[in-house]
């Protein structure tokens, strides 16, 4: 009886994985709002009712989503980059990887967090305070390869948390720009993020 329970477990969790994926491709080329219990289940082909089973509210699925795209994205981006040094390697690094994520890109609509942060910055709740955490953690990781790469003499003395603020802002363009075809995107921000990332002669 155990081993049958494990294995609904095993399956129950696959279920859940599987129409989370497909949640965060809806999210990122419709947002959060655009989620829906049956939707999802058309997508994955499961009965509205199953789908709902697996999450109660559309808050709750709009949550796991959230969290979904955040391990993805750690997963393509972050943990890659972990290899390289702190410091200015490690931006350089985390600079490459996140073109891949957005160039491929990793969901169908491009970088989640730009899909879904101006929806949500001004409505209070537990969803908008799930993005800022992860836009928190994200500009944070990044300000501190800054201070890393300072401290280390490898690039010129820059306030860590405007450097790291203003390569966001430089990424989050940049994944505009490629959403709407620009084929020079990328060149563009390598060239605007050089100035921040230059080695110390």
């Amino acid at each position: 009886m155990a081993v049958t329970t494990d294995k609904r477990l095993l399956r129950g969790a696959r279920t859940r994985q599987a129409v989370l994926r497909r949640a965060v491709d809806v999210a990122s080329l419709d947002g959060l709002d655009g989620l829906s219990f049956g939707r999802l289940a058309e997508d994955t082909g499961m009965s509205k009712a199953g789908v709902q089973t697996l999450f109660r509210t559309k808050e709750a699925l709009q949550l796991a989503t959230v969290d979904t795209a955040r391990d993805l994205f750690v997963d393509a981006v972050v943990r890659p980059a972990a290899a390289a040094p702190h410091g200015r390697a490690r931006l350089l690094a985390l600079v490459d990887h996140w073109i891949t994520y957005a160039e491929a890109p990793l969901f169908a609509g491009g970088c989640f967090r730009v899909a879904n942060l101006a929806t949500f910055d001004s409505h209070p709740g537990p969803v908008h305070d799930a993005l800022a955490r992860d836009q928190r953690d994200w500009t944070e990781l990044l300000a501190k390869q800054f201070r890393t790469a300072v401290a280390a003499g490898e690039i010129a003395a820059v306030d860590a948390e405007h450097a790291a603020f203003g390569l966001d802002a430089l990424l989050c363009a940049t994944n505009t720009a490629l959403r709407f075809g620009d084929q020079r995107a990328v060149a563009r921000l390598r060239d605007l993020a050089g100035p921040l990332l230059s080695a110390t002669r």
